[in-house]
C-alpha cells in the first residue's frame, strides 16, 4: 500500500507506517497542483493530510481510496466529493484534547494577568507594579463551556483544579450527566454567556455552527468577561465580538482568526490583535509534541486497520442512514456462484443493493448473506432466486 504524506508528520508516524508494510512518500510542501501532480504521480492509496486542502480535483488525480486528517477536523477536505468518488475519509478525533485544553487555560491564565503586556513592558523598560497588580483570579469564578467532547472533558478537570464552577452546555447532554460531569448544566448558548465569568467556544465547525457565537451572545455577557476560542473562527462572528470588546470591555483569547495565512509562515493581518483586552496565538492548540506523538500513533492505527481488514476506524462519510427499503436474507451452502446468481437476478429487476454482509458459519459448509435493498423483490423474484440455484437453502423479505 503506497501512502503519501502531504504536510508535516511525526518520524515516529512514518516509521510507523513503514513497519506495517507501506511504501512512504513524504512532502510536506505539497499544495494545490502540486499536490494534484504527487497524487497522479505516486497512484498513491492513502493520503495524510494536516492543514493542506484536498480539494475535489486532488480526489481525481490518481488512485486514492483513503484520506487521512492527521487531526481532529476535517473541513479542510471535500468530504462530499470524496464520498461522491467511495473515498473514505478518517480522522484523529481526541488525541489533541489535553493540548487544546492546556493551551485554553493558558489563554485564560494570560487574560487575567495580563501576562503579554507585561512581557512587553519589561522588555520596553516600564516597570509598572502599580497597573499589572490588578486581577480578579480564577477561583470561584464561572466558566461556561459551549461544547462538551473531549476537549470540553478536558477543560472541567482543569477549571476544577482551579477552583473554577464549571456550566456547559452540549447537544447531548442532560440534567443527570451534567450532575455525573460535576457542573451545572444550561438549556441554551444564551444561558451560559449570562450566568459565565468565561466563556470557552469547544465546537465542530459545521453548517449549523457558522457564526453561532454572535451579538446575542455577547449582549448578555457581563462586561468585562473573557472569549476563548480555540475551535474554529468561524464559530463566532468576529464583527459582533470587535464590538463587544469595544463597547463592554469584553476580553478574549484567541487561537483561530477570520483572516488566518493558509501558510504556516506569513504576513498576518487581521485586525482584532490590535485591540486592547486580545491575545492570540498562532492557531496552535494541537501544537505540542504529546498531541502530535497521539495523532501520528492514530493515524497508523487508521491505516494498519485498513490495510489489514478493508475497516476504517474513524471514518466520517458514511451514511447514517441507508436508503434501503428491504433486506433480502439468503441462507445458502458456502459454495462458489451463488452470491453471483442472487445479485444477476437482483439487477435484471433494476433493484439496487445498498448494503450487504455474508456471514459464514462454523466449518464453513453453509453462510447467511443479509442484502439491503433500494425496493422490494415480488414473491416471483424470490421463487425464482431459489429456484434457480440448488444451493440457496431458504431466503426471506424483510420490510425496513
Amino acid at each position: 500500500m503506497k501512502v503519501l504524506i502531504a504536510d508535516k508528520f511525526e518520524e515516529s508516524g512514518i516509521e510507523g507506517l513503514k513497519a506495517i508494510g507501506c511504501d512512504v512518500v513524504c512532502d510536506p510542501n505539497l499544495k494545490d497542483e502540486m499536490l494534484v501532480d504527487a497524487v497522479r504521480q505516486t497512484q498513491a492509496d492513502v493520503l495524510i493530510v494536516r492543514s493542506t486542502r484536498v480539494t475535489e480535483a486532488v480526489l481525481d488525480a490518481g488512485r486514492l481510496s483513503l484520506v487521512v486528517r492527521a487531526g481532529a477536523g476535517y473541513n479542510t477536505i471535500d468530504v462530499k466529493a470524496a464520498s461522491a468518488r467511495g473515498i473514505y475519509v478518517s480522522n484523529c478525533p481526541g488525541k489533541n484534547a489535553i493540548a487544546v485544553a492546556e493551551l485554553a487555560f493558558g489563554l485564560i491564565l494570560a487574560l487575567d494577568r495580563r501576562i503579554a503586556d507585561n512581557v512587553s513592558d519589561l522588555r520596553d523598560g516600564k516597570w509598572d507594579k502599580k497597573e499589572y497588580g490588578k486581577a480578579r483570579g480564577l477561583h470561584g469564578r464561572t466558566l461556561g463551556l459551549i461544547g462538551l467532547g473531549r476537549i470540553g472533558c478536558e477543560m472541567i478537570a482543569r477549571a476544577k483544579a482551579f477552583g473554577m464552577n464549571v456550566i456547559g452546555w452540549s447537544r447531548s447532554l442532560t440534567p443527570e450527566a451534567a450532575a455525573e460531569m460535576g457542573i451545572s448544566f444550561r438549556q441554551t448558548f444564551i444561558e451560559v454567556a449570562n450566568d459565565c465569568d468565561i466563556l470557552s467556544i469547544h465546537l465542530a465547525l459545521a453548517p449549523d455552527t457558522l457564526g453561532v457565537i454572535n451579538s446575542d451572545i455577547f449582549e448578555v455577557m457581563k462586561p468585562g468577561s473573557f472569549v476563548i476560542n480555540t475551535s474554529r473562527a468561524e464559530i463566532i462572528d468576529q464583527a459582533a465580538l470587535t464590538q463587544a470588546i469595544k463597547i463592554k470591555g469584553i476580553r478574549a483569547g484567541l487561537d483561530v482568526f477570520a483572516e488566518e495565512p493558509a501558510v504556516a509562515t506569513g504576513d498576518f493581518t487581521d485586525p482584532i490583535v490590535q485591540l486592547p483586552g486580545v491575545y492570540g496565538t498562532h492557531h496552535i492548540g494541537a501544537s505540542t509534541d504529546q498531541a502530535q506523538e497521539a495523532i501520528a500513533g492514530e493515524t497508523v492505527r487508521v491505516i494498519r486497520t485498513f490495510k489489514e481488514t478493508g475497516k476504517v476506524p474513524n471514518v466520517v462519510n458514511l451514511t447514517d442512514r441507508s436508503p434501503a427499503t428491504h433486506m433480502l436474507v439468503v441462507r445458502h451452502r458456502d459454495r462458489p456462484g451463488v452470491l453471483a446468481h442472487v445479485f444477476d437476478r437482483i439487477k435484471a429487476n433494476q433493484i439496487n443493493v445498498q448494503e450487504m454482509e455474508n456471514i459464514v458459519f462454523e466449518g464453513a459448509e453453509a453462510a447467511i448473506a443479509r442484502i439491503a435493498l433500494d425496493a422490494e423483490l415480488s414473491a416471483d423474484i424470490l421463487t425464482s432466486i431459489q429456484a434457480g440455484n440448488s444451493d440457496i437453502i431458504d431466503l426471506y423479505q424483510i420490510t425496513l
